[in-house]
Parts: C-alpha cells; structure tokens; sequence
C-alpha cells in the first residue's frame, strides 16, 4: 500500500555531488537529519561509473547516468521523488532546474541561481508558471541566532537601522590553486561554469542575501571595487562594496578568498537607533546585543533567545555548538513542510530562501561588477 505524504519521509533525490565533491555530502545529512526526507536517488556525476560508484556509497535505491534520464524516470514512477537537490557546479543550475520543474517536481538549489540575472529571471518565471516549490540554500539564514537576530530587527527592538557592516573573508584562493588541477578551484574560476562572479557569485551572494534577510531592508545601491588579485585568474576573488539601503540605512559588505589565515570567516554587525546585534558564523551560538539603554547582552542559543523564530530551529542543549549541517537542516525542514502542504493542497509558507533570493543576489552581482567597471560609480539594484 502506498502510504500518504503525511505517513511517510519524503523520497528526495540529488543531482551532483558525488565522489570528490565538497557539497553533496552536506545536502544529504541536512535533508536526511530530521527524519523528514530520505535521499533515494541520484544522477551523482556526469561521468556514468562515478555516478553508479557514488550512488553504491550512499545506498541509493536508484542511480541514473544523467540528469535528464533522472527526471523523466522519476516523474513517472509511482514512487517517485518529491523533490531534486540540485548540487552541482553553477552552470547546471538552471538546466538541471528546468528538467525537474518541467517534469513537476519540486527542487532545492544550491548558490549563486544562475550565470547571469538573464537566466535567473527566466527561471524565475518558469517557477511561477509551473507552480513549483523552490528553495535556495542560503545556508547562514538558517542558524538559530541569525533568526534571532532578524526577530530583533522587524521587531523595532534594534530602532531605525542606521548602519550594516557584513563581511565574508576566506584564504583558500590566495594563489592558483586553479593551475594545479584543484577541482573546486577549477570550476569556481572558469566564467563558463561560475558565471559573472568569482568571489562575488560564491560568497558575497551569501553576504548580501545575510544583510538583507537580518535587517528585513533591501539594499538600493551600492559602490563597489571589485578586485583579481591572483595574476591570470578570469573572475574576482576580493571586493568591497558600500552600502545605501532602502529605508534610509548605509553600510559596506567585503567578500575576499585571498585573506591569508581566514577559513571561513563571515560576520554581520547592525546598528540601529535603539540598539545593535553581532554574530560572527565562527561562534555561532552568540549574538551580542547593545541596547542604548542598559548592559550590553550575550544572547545565547538554547539559553537566552527569545524569538519563536529561534527557539523552533534550536536543536541541541544549551552549550552545545549549532552548526553548519543544522543550519542547512532549518531549510530543508522548512521547505519539506511545504512540500507537504502543497500535496494537501494548501498554500505554502516559504520560510526559506527561494527564487526571487536567487534573482536578487545575481542583480547584487551584477551591480557590483557594473558599478566597479564604472570608476566605482552609484549602481542601483533594481
């Protein structure tokens, strides 16, 4: 008997990420740690033994040779997957999307969306037309103290925001690791399949969607110096960018793979007319809040948070690190209860980055690159 979505975990299955890749391993345990899914399938590689050596790792039920095969194998099963994790290099994100939409089943995506904001936007309306749940894995708006941070802000608890300053640091491109063969190196340097942005599309769409998503502002314009300092390399690894928001507030966002001695460094600092927060993602578990009234407060996941928000994705006893799989883990929870809300025919509630994120960081990129080409210059963001 085949049991209703309610009675079961949803079947998901995966496209990339398979042996010697960085990213595949971590969608699996984030969607698999809840209990609410159960990755099932696979077209792991485009090389056909890799994907079948890779499917036997993981004990999939079903591999596939390509992606294509996958979606109209799937969407015909009886037992099909619910939805497609898409864990690929960038330049496969939308075609990989569109087979699944196409074939009406829902998909998680990695970052950046698209190449280009031409694909991003045309994708965007594939979405909508199609009806199709879709979610983009900004991971970092998962953690507990991020929301906690965000509950805050649209809560006036922070006053009008005046300043934002976020930061995304990292070492591991400070030379050219891409000439050694380096697989993710490789890939994120090439235009073909990064697309318009290095260092920007990789990791300064995660800072741009942080200073968005904690402030409940958009950012209007920006000023952007967009650098390559490794000789040779195609796209950016360093840019600092300055800030003007929508209501009123300014700020600078930095994003750099050429920090020697950072490993993955990101923090955001917000300042407002009644208070401030701070969150570095290598504490994760603190937010230190400044009001202008009174002591200086270290809220503390498990222990001191206050928000619905933070309290429902809060996993682990206090003193215990959320990490980086949890985090992931928030999205793929919420986004597999839409999953069954949209079976049940009810509307979904999109507690997760989705589609229109995706839009809007490759519009970020685009500016920056833009507004970097012109002298630094003021670009809007539409």
């Amino acid at each position: 008997m085949t049991l209703q979505i309610d009675q079961r975990r949803l079947r998901a299955g995966i496209v990339g990420g398979g042996r010697g890749a960085f990213i595949g391993a971590v969608h699996r345990m984030a969607a698999e740690l809840d209990g609410e899914s159960l990755v099932v399938a696979g077209a792991l590689s485009s090389d056909p033994a890799k994907a079948s050596a890779s499917a036997a790792d993981w004990r999939l039920a079903r591999s596939y040779s390509s992606y294509a095969e996958m979606a109209r194998a799937e969407a015909s099963a009886a037992e099909g997957i619910d939805y497609v994790i898409i864990a690929t290099p960038n330049h496969l994100h939308v075609p990989v999307a569109r087979a699944f939409i196409e074939a009406g089943i829902h998909v998680v995506c990695d970052k950046p969306l698209a190449l280009n904001v031409a694909e991003a936007r045309e994708l965007g309306s594939l979405v909508k037309a199609r009806g199709k749940l879709f979610a983009l894995t900004h991971t970092y708006s998962g953690y507990p103290a991020v929301l906690e941070m965000r509950a805050l802000a649209i809560a006036g608890e922070l006053g009008e925001i005046r300043k934002v300053h976020v930061e995304y640091l990292q070492d591991w491109l400070m030379s050219p690791l891409e000439a050694t063969g380096q697989k993710q190196a490789s890939w994120r340097v090439d235009p073909a399949r990064s697309g318009l942005g290095g260092a920007l599309g990789d990791i300064g769409t995660h800072a741009h969607h942080l200073a968005e998503f904690v402030t409940g502002d958009r950012i209007a314009s920006i000023c952007a110096d967009v650098r390559t300092f490794v000789a040779g390399r195609k796209l950016d690894d360093d840019a600092n960018v300055l800030l003007r928001f929508a209501g009123g507030g300014t700020g600078t966002l930095v994003c750099s793979q050429v920090c020697c001695g950072e490993e993955n460094d990101l923090r955001i600092r917000v300042y407002g007319t009644k208070g401030s927060v701070q969150w570095r993602q290598q504490e994760p578990n603190t937010v230190l809040f400044k009001p202008a009234a009174g002591a200086s407060v270290e809220l503390r996941t498990g222990r001191s948070f206050k928000s619905a928000q933070a309290g429902a994705v809060t996993r682990v006893p206090a003193g215990h690190p959320e990490g980086y799989i949890e985090a992931f883990a928030t999205l793929y929870r919420a986004f597999a209860a839409d999953v069954r809300r949209a079976a049940r025919g009810e509307s979904p509630q999109r507690d997760y980055p989705g589609i229109n994120d995706g839009v809007r960081g490759l519009e970020f990129v685009a500016a920056a690159i833009a507004s970097s080409s012109q002298g630094s210059a003021w670009v809007s963001i539409p």
